[in-house]
């Protein structure tokens, strides 16, 4: 099981180091803010371009929509 295990510790002390310094920030993005649902889930449409707005692709006065 190490082996498949190992580049996960590697990720995860990369990670703790770079927190520490202060080069990464981690915040809580609630779940109406997550962005990937555009791209990994099936949408209605009200939150598809909701998401499309936040994303910078479309402007929510768009007639498109």
């Amino acid at each position: 099981m190490h082996s498949r295990t190992k580049h996960i510790e590697i990720r995860h002390h990369f990670l703790r180091e770079h927190i520490a310094n202060g080069a990464c920030d981690i915040k809580f993005i609630g779940t109406e803010f997550q962005l990937a649902d555009l791209f990994t889930k099936p949408l209605a449409k009200d939150r598809f371009y909701f998401l499309l707005n936040e994303l910078g692709i479309i402007s929510l006065n768009c007639p498109l929509h």
